[in-house]
């Protein structure tokens, strides 16, 4: 871009906007039925969100996550947009968490989220899980975005080369993402410097079944935003594609004129203005319809009543009778606040968007969402009288500090519990193979006290059935040594006893010194009423396992 010319009096020009001109376009690929991936688009955010859980909702995970996002869209804040974006992404982890408690067979079910937010001058960038966003400046193309995933753990720890990535058996496990799994997940949360001419490509996964020179070549190579998510989609297709692709391209300008000229307004000023779209909906709306938007049992019903408050608007009574009004005003808000500034909506975000199948959660009363969407402002629990909570009772302080101290004796306990399962070690079997682990072999519910620590050269089949089932069944062990030392009996015995324990074949000190051979003969014979325990240490010994093995 060539260098602005000063005026005559020296004063620069005052910088104009900078905002995003932006392409999308998602595909469900050659073999998936449906399309779990979502994105969004416009002039102040771009997002991405591949979701994951199959059938079980997927495509609800990033729609609902996208969906929730969208109001982000705008370039002024009043505190750091960067601590806003994060923790609107925190919120739609609620969402994600509240809407399995209301429908249990979503279960399992997350989604990953790369988000672009360009606000006051500034990128802030936030990411989690396995989709990726691509800077080209000054003629390099890079990667912004690490995966969440087993395998680049892996490479991380130099246990893997980034070549070998591709044909690891794990490659698609994901270490962090949006669900059900975590009430706080991690987030990579980076503010970065921005500049006229950056390009930015964000994408699911499925686009890493194209080869990265091929990528970097065509975001380099083709100047029109539209051309370029094309080409990328297609060269997805041609190479099979078996799972959803998403692409994104932004290019980072400043505003002009014509921008400013058509850009939209608010619409709907109000929420009160929102109930009132609502009600004309749902007398227009034929009950079969209405069903068709969503299922009426998991949406809060509330109804506008013909009552005036203090400033004669219309007031929002409790206790309506139609059970859809939750739909129609999410679909209605959703669809107004699209229309308010150029977008790209793509995937299943778009799908429930039109569709009207807005993911609702009961308890998320219609006025907050739609002053969420409406008014671009955090949720003021404060304003809902049904949320308004009743004045404390006196030294109700006393049982909130007792309440907060046993909660943090009970977070030290567990911390220091879980760090001292992190000293031990045990040896195991992975991939029909001997290994050794790091922590203990029990589970706290879902959370695993154990990772892998390294795999060896032992196959599980080379080994007796008894040592077998030993390692099958963990071998503990008091730090590492002594588990290198489990695994070095198991490589030359076979079993997990030490070779020493093992009774000797003379007892006698005098075995160390040469002997006529029926003394030998008979030192060699075993005593009438030598006992297994004698083999090892072992809790449960047996004179297959620690001595018969032993030449």
């Amino acid at each position: 871009m060539a260098a602005t010319q000063s005026p005559a009096n020296g004063h620069q020009p005052p910088q104009r906007p900078l905002i995003m001109r932006f392409a999308a376009r998602s595909d469900v690929g050659r073999i998936r039925s449906k399309n779990d991936d979502s994105a969004y688009a416009g002039r102040h955010l771009a997002v991405v969100a591949d979701g994951m859980g199959g059938h079980a909702g997927g495509d609800v995970a990033s729609a609902a996550t996208v969906l929730d996002m969208i109001h982000l869209d705008r370039g002024g804040y009043h505190g750091d947009a960067g601590t806003v974006l994060a923790d609107e992404i925190q919120t739609a982890n609620s969402l994600l968490s509240e809407l399995v408690h209301q429908n249990p067979k979503l279960a399992g079910m997350g989604t990953t989220v790369t988000a672009l937010l360009l606000a006051e001058g500034k990128l802030h960038f936030a990411h989690i899980g396995d989709s990726r966003a691509y800077r080209l400046r000054d003629g390099e193309f890079k990667q912004v975005s690490v995966d969440h995933t087993f395998v680049q753990r892996l490479i991380d720890e130099g246990r893997l080369r980034p070549e070998e990535a591709e044909s690891h058996p794990h490659k698609n496990v994901l270490m962090r993402v949006l669900g059900d799994v975590d009430a706080s997940p991690e987030l990579d949360l980076d503010t970065l410097d921005v500049r006229p001419g950056d390009r930015w490509l964000l994408c699911s996964d499925g686009l890493n079944y194209v080869a990265g020179h091929a990528v970097e070549r065509t975001v380099r190579e083709t100047k029109d935003l539209r051309e370029c998510v094309e080409t990328l989609v297609d060269l997805t297709l041609e190479a099979g594609s078996p799972d959803n692709v998403t692409v994104i391209m932004v290019e980072i300008v400043e505003e002009t004129p014509d921008d400013v000229s058509t850009a939209a307004v608010e619409v709907i000023p109000s929420t009160n203005a929102a109930l009132a779209v609502a009600a004309a909906a749902r007398k227009d709306t034929p009950p079969a319809a209405s069903n068709a938007a969503g299922d009426p049992d998991s949406k809060e019903a509330e109804d506008p009543g013909d009552s005036k408050d203090a400033d004669g608007a219309p007031s929002v009574q409790s206790g309506a009778t139609d059970p859809h009004l939750g739909e129609h005003l999410s679909a209605e808000v959703l669809r107004e606040e699209l229309a308010s500034r150029p977008h790209e909506l793509v995937g299943a975000a778009a799908a429930a968007a039109e569709s009207g199948s807005i993911p609702t959660i009961a308890g998320r009363t219609v006025a907050r969402r739609a002053a969420t969407l409406l008014t671009h402002r955090a949720e003021q629990p404060g304003n809902d009288a049904e949320d308004t909570l009743a004045p404390a009772k006196p030294r109700r302080w006393v049982t909130w500090t007792i309440a907060a101290s046993v909660l943090v004796a009970l977070t030290i306990g567990l911390w220091l519990g879980y760090a001292w399962t992190q000293t031990r070690y045990y040896v195991g079997e992975f991939d029909s193979r001997v290994a050794i682990y790091n922590g203990v072999s029990q589970r706290l519910g879902p959370i695993g006290l154990s990772s892998l620590e390294t795999v060896t050269e032992i196959r599980m089949d080379s080994l007796p059935p008894f040592s077998q089932q030993r390692v099958r069944q963990t071998v503990p062990a008091n730090d590492l040594y002594d588990a290198q030392r489990i695994v070095k009996n198991l490589e030359l015995t076979g079993t997990t006893s030490p070779e020493q324990d093992c009774p000797t074949p003379s007892p006698s000190p005098a075995a160390s010194t040469p002997a006529p051979a029926p003394t030998a003969s008979a030192a060699a014979a075993p005593a009438p009423d030598a006992s297994p325990a004698a083999a090892g240490p072992s809790p449960t010994p047996s004179p297959s396992v620690t001595c018969e093995a032993v030449q």
